[in-house]
């Protein structure tokens, strides 16, 4: 005699859907993975620091004699080591978010119950949380070759405003930058060229030391503005209209990085 067995089959209007993630559990997650990731790459973190660190020692030791024998130029070169030194953190998450779309991670990503700006967000604050280490260990490297800074301490909070701000705007971009390069080493070549910025500006030399062509491109670029504000706000010299080109330049770019990212991962996500 055979047996029949009843199987009971879920009606499709009983299934739900899986819930998302509630508040910021997600971009937790992932801020985590970034920086786990950033420690198991020792040697990315390690040249982060250590070049800033190197170029500072270069400017103040071996060029700082013929531009200023008085000795005061580490006073000025300072807060443009202070942008070197996020440019090179920051440009490392071009990278990791380049590999992250080339591995296919994000597909996997996809198919779980959380926000696609997650995996971004992971990536950009794991950096700024990365740079404002580098960022303290090149100021107190700064103080042992003979930097003085006047700051107080309202001048100290806004300094760390300015430049968190400024962190999370470089690195915007660069995510954004790895969205749209192909492989992870076209993301590190394209990232390279922002890296030259500072040299361009007000950083290591004043403007109007430069040849004439190019000093209106020195002045009205983005880095000048900044280096000009953390540099008063250092030293406590007048500060004047930078600081509000410095966060209008800031928030410009961040602005224009979160679009263009959040554009081109819906665009690169639909091609998968």
């Amino acid at each position: 005699m055979n047996a029949t067995t009843a199987v009971t089959l879920t009606p499709p209007s009983t299934l739900r859907p899986r819930p998302r993630l509630r508040g910021l559990t997600a971009e937790t997650v992932f801020v985590g993975r970034s920086l786990r990731h950033s420690l198991r790459d020792g040697e990315s973190l390690l040249m982060a620091i250590l070049l800033p660190v190197m170029l500072m020692l270069m400017f103040t030791w071996v060029f700082g004699g013929a531009i200023d024998p008085s000795g005061a130029y580490v006073d000025y070169v300072v807060p443009g080591i202070i942008l070197t030194c996020a440019g090179f953190g920051a440009s490392s998450t071009a990278v990791y978010v380049a590999n992250d779309m080339r591995t296919g991670i994000i597909d996997r990503f996809r198919t779980m119950p959380l926000r696609a700006s997650a995996v971004l967000t992971g990536h950009v604050v794991a950096s700024l949380l990365r740079n404002l280490v580098a960022t303290a260990i090149v100021i107190v490297v700064g103080i042992l070759v003979g930097f003085r800074p006047d700051a107080s301490f309202i001048h100290w909070l806004a300094l760390t405003g300015l430049i968190a701000l400024y962190i999370l705007a470089i690195t915007y971009l660069f995510a954004a930058i790895g969205l749209a390069a192909k492989s992870p080493e076209g993301a590190n070549g394209y990232g390279f060229v922002l890296l030259f910025l500072p040299y361009l500006s007000s950083a290591f030399v004043p403007v109007a030391s430069m040849p004439a062509w190019l000093q209106p491109v020195a002045t009205y670029q983005p880095i000048t503005p900044i280096v000009d504000t953390i540099r008063g706000l250092l030293t406590d010299a007048p500060l004047e209209a930078a600081p509000l080109w410095a966060i209008g330049g800031c928030v410009l770019i961040l602005v224009g990085s979160v679009l263009w990212g959040a554009w081109l991962f819906r665009r690169r996500s639909a091609r998968r």
